[in-house]
């Protein structure tokens, strides 16, 4: 079933025009503009915007950086099951919190860090322990710090010879410390580190050798928490396995880098297209490819206010080793950096290149706020909170979500009770709130007939067609006063 929505096909448009259109819920794919028909379409799709100069990325978006400065460094790394977007909170404290990591090496190994005088502490503690435990049944579970402390003594603990191993299917094995949450874990390995520190590291205060480690990206020397671009651009070894270079180039064919790359672009489209949206072959040509993804009704536009780039529509390319994997489609406006579409070479999806290339157009955002005060904000495009599949676009936090009624820009966190209740909702709680953007004087609309430009005032006085007043004052209510006087409505 295909969602209602209102449509019109923009033939040019400037970058001020659509940044007014897409803060009251349009949305280009090429050059079909749409505006779903919010209250009666069964996915409402929300407006959503990341307010980037206060963005600090998670520990998931943290994981995908590291991960992509690790396989630069060191090449091939492993390519387990990577999704395009980062795994919820919940899900991913569950996946930490794996009891493989539970392992008597790991424990071994931190224990080992411990100087003689606390080795000798803890096995006199365990001798007093041990005596009284010989009262105990032989059935009484094992404390999880005895076995470390035996452990790490390198004796055997008497209470685990007690317990022989179980059959198959009979229950846990007690022989066996209990599962620990990995959060615990660290917490304990944090302790011993911290008393290792107090006792000087090793004995007569030495500190203690340290195995050689292979190279990964540097800690933070400070406690204050990492930027975004610090994660992103942080310094790879001199022989690096990889290098990688972003590239924006404008969506013209007049401009010699677009047009010198269109072949392998394209050719990276296709390959996308098929492996990951199972579409056609004969459906992803290049006819095709260019209008959905190069044509473009913005006019490219360098004001002396704006940024260095300009405003209009660009490929945001991602070379990896002097081939491209990805491209990030954007169109760069007054107030925001517009997320268009993505596409990536599906052998690089180890990489999970949809988070990675928001965090990095998160970033170029930032960038390019300091050159134009004004452009301030990342727009990710729909949000359905309905859909799995498009509710990872806010966890790119701090966001908001655009009003379907009031064109206010509201905090998600406001919007997220109202949604879980309800798949449409007005977010403006002020219920006297209008829409000031509203077309008030439909009259002054501006329209394009017969090669002339007039008022809709005057056009309707020469047509005198009932029928066709209702169609452009429904165009007129939903693209604004501001756009109406502005855009030309064409009639033939």
């Amino acid at each position: 079933m295909r969602c209602p929505r209102r449509w019109m096909w923009a033939h040019s448009m400037t970058a001020q025009d659509y940044q007014d259109l897409i803060d009251r819920g349009w949305r280009r794919s090429g050059k079909y503009v749409y505006k779903p028909v919010m209250n009666q379409t069964c996915c409402p799709q929300y407006t959503i915007r990341c307010r980037p100069l206060q963005f600090q990325p998670s520990k998931s978006h943290k994981k995908v950086l590291k991960k992509m400065l690790k396989f630069l460094a060191k090449g091939e790394i492993s390519r387990g099951n990577c999704e395009d977007e980062p795994m919820e909170p919940a899900v991913e404290d569950a996946v930490a919190g794996d009891f493989a990591l539970i392992n008597k090496l790991d424990i071994q190994c931190d224990l080992k860090t411990l100087s003689d005088d606390l080795k000798e502490s803890l096995q006199s503690e365990e001798k007093k322990k041990g005596k009284s435990s010989k009262k105990e049944e032989s059935h009484e579970l094992i404390r999880p710090q005895d076995i470390e402390e035996k452990l790490g003594s390198g004796e055997p603990s008497p209470s685990v010879k007690a317990h022989a191993a179980p059959k198959p299917g009979k229950g846990a094995d007690l022989s066996k410390p209990p599962c620990r949450k990995a959060k615990e874990i660290r917490k304990e390995r944090k302790r011993l580190k911290v008393m290792q520190q107090n006792l000087g590291g090793g004995p007569e205060g030495h500190p203690a050798p340290q195995e050689p480690r292979s190279w990964c990206p540097p800690k933070a020397k400070s406690s204050q928490p990492r930027s975004l671009e610090d994660l992103i651009f942080e310094s790879l070894p001199v022989n690096a396995s990889h290098k990688l270079e972003v590239r924006l180039v404008p969506v013209s064919f007049e401009d010699p880098q677009f047009k010198s790359s269109f072949s392998q672009s394209f050719s990276l489209y296709v390959k996308y297209q098929v492996a990951v949206h199972r579409d056609p072959p004969d459906e992803c040509g290049k006819t095709e490819f260019t209008r959905f993804l190069c044509s473009s009704p913005l006019e490219a536009e360098t004001p002396a206010s704006g940024p260095d780039c300009g405003y209009g529509s660009f490929h945001q390319q991602y070379w990896l080793d002097g081939k491209i994997i990805a491209v990030g489609v954007i169109d760069i406006l007054p107030a925001c950096v517009s997320s268009v579409y993505l596409y990536y070479d599906p052998d690089y999806s180890f990489l999970s290149l949809g988070v990675y290339s928001a965090l990095r157009e998160i970033a170029f955002t930032r960038q390019l706020h300091e050159e134009s005060s004004q452009l301030s904000y990342y727009y990710l495009g729909f949000y359905i909170h309905s859909c799995p599949k498009m509710k990872y676009k806010g966890q790119y936090r701090p966001s908001d979500l655009l009003c379907p009624e009031t064109y206010v820009w509201v905090p998600m966190e406001q919007c997220l009770p109202s949604l879980e209740n309800a798949k449409y909702c007005r977010f403006n709680q002020d219920p006297e709130a209008v829409d000031e953007g509203r077309s008030q004087e439909p009259d002054r609309l501006q329209v394009f007939h017969k090669k002339a430009v007039l008022p809709y005032g005057v056009y309707k006085q020469q047509r005198q067609d009932p029928s066709e007043e209702a169609a452009v004052l429904q165009y007129a209510s939903l693209v604004g006063q501001a756009c109406s006087e502005r855009m030309l409505l064409f009639r033939n």
